[in-house]
């Protein structure tokens, strides 16, 4: 049950993604639009409570209980970041909105944005793994630590390796090659440095 439920929360959040940005740039309807968008976090939430139900009802604790929590966790985290690159980019398709800009990828622009993304998987591991945590205490004793402990090692490394990049940025910051010219970050087009060749690199270069 808990795997169709995930399931069935992954194809809510996307579908209340949808309406919602829907909602604020094809039908002006902006108090509709916000409804929807805060109830993305509302989709994980429940999801939480019912595998909450299911422990207590006397399932077996197993990974996809913690994988039910984890949707909170990345909600929480990583859920704000999502819902603004959404926004841009459906305000671009469909709205005739300027086209987003790429992640930088150079200077200090590029270590703003290293930690920016370490930052939201220290959130979400920390949000994850205290939810996790609590199934143990509300499961009415179907959970233990011990069966979540793969989760407590694998989201406690990611969140370590995420800081560690970030900080390697810090120390090392990602320089542009010779001759290119660099704006905010990213590559700017037609722009080169005095005495280089002409930068044919696109702007939007992932």
């Amino acid at each position: 049950m808990i795997v169709t439920l995930i399931v069935a929360a992954e194809i809510s959040f996307w579908i209340l993604l949808g309406l919602g940005l829907t909602a604020r740039y094809l039908l002006r309807w902006r108090r509709t639009s916000t409804a929807l968008l805060v109830g993305l976090p509302v989709v994980d939430l429940t999801l939480y409570a019912l595998t909450v139900l299911d422990l207590r009802g006397g399932a077996t604790a197993s990974w996809t209980h913690a994988l039910a929590a984890s949707y909170a966790g990345f909600s929480i985290g990583y859920g704000p970041s999502l819902v603004r690159w959404a926004d841009r980019h459906f305000l671009h398709r469909f709205a005739g909105g300027p086209k987003p800009l790429p992640s930088p990828k150079y200077g200090p622009e590029r270590t703003r944005y290293e930690w920016q993304i370490a930052g939201r998987t220290v959130v979400s591991a920390a949000v994850t793994l205290s939810l996790i945590t609590l199934l143990v205490p509300l499961s009415a004793g179907s959970a233990h630590f011990g069966t979540f402990l793969q989760w407590y090692l694998k989201l406690g490394i990611a969140a370590v390796v995420n800081v560690i990049v970030a900080g390697c940025y810090s120390l090392w910051p990602k320089q542009p090659p010779a001759g290119v010219v660099v704006e905010d970050g990213r590559v700017a087009t037609g722009k080169t440095l005095a005495g280089s060749a002409p930068d044919r690199t696109p702007a939007d270069r992932p």
